[in-house]
């Protein structure tokens, strides 16, 4: 555009003109070295008319004169320059502020919750001074309703019309209206607020109604700064918030009764304190992150002694069992070592008896002595072969009894090294715990020196603060000297011009 070296914003009028060229292309007037492009009898920002030369470069239109090679429907629009908004207003000054609060307050939040590292609560002071900055911001340019206890002014009424726009906010306006110790509007909001954060969907809400100006006007003022450029921006800016986890419990907090105000000394610190403060951070930092490995790695020592302790009882309870089944096993083979005499003794015995049976029948006939004697011989077999029997189930038995006992030697050798294991064990248990308590007690003293820090850092800035008053009265009162060597001066001049 032409008036480039003007650097005040200006509102551009344009007008459409009645007279359209022979050639078919659009033509633009430049006047007062300006171009202004606008719809009929209408005022735009300067950011409306960037967005409308663009759409204009969209279509082949041309600024400054040029013709375009394809044709088009031909409008001649005029610049018209109007005097720019008061910078001096006290309104616009507050809505600049409150977006650079907004702007510093979304910028510390997440740049202290990333070098945190872990879920944010309800305590977290980044987090407090957010919301009271966003309370700030919204009750901007309020209109006050009269009701009968009296008036009443809250930004309840315009957050609840996230509801009728956005169908998703509806769980929370209405896990808002459960709440139990809510009374108030302003507390409703605050709630509303801390539950869209949770949600991750505060900037798409925002963004909702703020595009809709024309129901915002019920609750806000024409110039607050919902209803101006500058709730765009905090509508813009609230999307980086999304990178962090929030968990807050509000049934604890009387959010009626809170009274919001802004902690300046949180955004004033200067680079050295800061850069401090942030190295104090960074090792209280560390200093959890290494008390919260140590309790990972205690919780799992736990476990692995308790799953030991488990394996332990299992293998006592079958060392009980094998105990059990090993004296069974030698009643067993005593029963069978007893079988086996009786066996012995009744073979001998019979023995005995044939022999004399033998002797007394000799005169008995041949036939009947080999038929005997196939008897008896046939009962001695069925004998031998019993014992025979006896005898092998001895055997096994025995080596059973052997490998019984085997067992119970290499059973008793694991439980005795599952026994060491576990006072090993125990013995890192107790390190790990004294470790963690002198790691509490550094994260304690941390503390305590981080608390002198910033207290020492408050009193520097309160000696700052009174030496700045200093120096502003010493430069008042050598203006007033230089004032009164002035009126001294002048004075001897006249005396001077006075004398003959």
């Amino acid at each position: 555009m032409a008036a480039e070296g003007d650097t005040k914003p200006k509102e551009l009028n344009l007008q459409p003109s009645e007279s359209l060229s022979a050639s078919g292309h659009t033509k633009c007037q430049d006047g007062n070295n300006g171009l202004v492009v606008d719809s009929p009898e209408e005022t735009f920002s300067p950011t409306s008319v960037i967005f409308f030369k663009e759409a204009l470069n969209s279509c082949n239109l041309s600024f400054g004169g040029s013709v375009s090679p394809t044709p088009v429907r031909q409008y001649e629009f005029h610049i018209e320059r109007k005097k720019s908004k008061n910078p001096k207003d006290p309104i616009a000054i507050e809505r600049l502020n409150l977006m650079n609060m907004a702007k510093l307050s979304i910028k510390g939040l997440i740049e202290s919750a990333l070098n945190l590292g872990r879920t944010l609560d309800s305590d977290y002071a980044p987090l407090q001074q957010f919301f009271v900055v966003m309370e700030h911001c919204l009750k901007h340019g309020l209109k006050t309703k009269k009701t009968f206890l009296g008036q009443n002014k809250s930004f309840w009424g315009a957050l609840e019309l996230v509801e009728k726009l956005t169908p998703e906010a509806g769980e929370i306006t209405a896990s808002v209206k459960d709440l139990p110790g809510l009374k108030t509007p302003l507390g409703r909001g605050r709630a509303w607020l801390r539950l869209a954060l949770m949600q991750k969907k505060l900037s798409d809400y925002m963004k909702t109604i703020i595009n809709r100006k024309d129901l915002l006007s019920e609750f806000y003022e024409a110039n607050a700064l919902m209803m101006e450029e500058e709730g765009a921006v905090i509508a813009g800016l609230l999307v980086g918030l999304n990178v962090i986890d929030a968990n807050l419990c509000m049934k604890g907090e009387d959010l009626d009764s809170q009274v919001g105000v802004i902690d300046f000394s949180m955004y004033l610190k200067d680079s050295g304190n800061s850069s401090k403060s942030t190295e104090g951070d960074g090792q209280i930092t560390a200093i959890l992150d290494q008390k919260n490995y140590v309790e990972e790695l205690n919780r799992h020592l736990s476990a692995s002694v308790n799953n030991l302790q488990a394996k332990v009882d299992v293998l006592e309870k079958s060392n009980t069992k094998l105990t059990e089944e090993l004296a069974v096993a030698n009643n067993r083979i005593i029963t069978l070592q007893e079988d086996v005499e009786r066996v012995k003794e009744e073979s001998s015995y019979q023995m005995e008896s044939n022999r004399k049976a033998l002797r007394s029948d000799a005169a008995v006939p041949v036939a009947t002595d080999g038929q005997s004697l196939g008897e008896t011989r046939k009962q001695l077999k069925e004998e031998t072969l019993l014992r025979l029997d006896v005898e092998k189930e001895l055997e096994v038995q025995i080596g059973m009894k052997q490998e019984m006992e085997l067992s119970m030697k290499m059973l008793e050798k694991d439980v005795c090294e599952k026994q060491d294991a576990l006072v090993e064990l125990r013995t890192q248990m107790e390190d790990i715990r004294t470790f963690n308590q002198q790691l509490t007690h550094k994260a304690q003293s941390s503390e305590a020196s981080s608390k002198q820090k910033g207290d020492i850092i408050t009193g520097l800035e309160d000696k700052i603060n009174q030496m700045a008053g200093t120096v502003k009265q010493l430069e008042s009162s050598d203006m007033h000297l230089v004032k009164q060597a002035r009126s001294l001066n002048s004075a001897a001049g006249r005396l001077l011009q006075a004398q003959p």
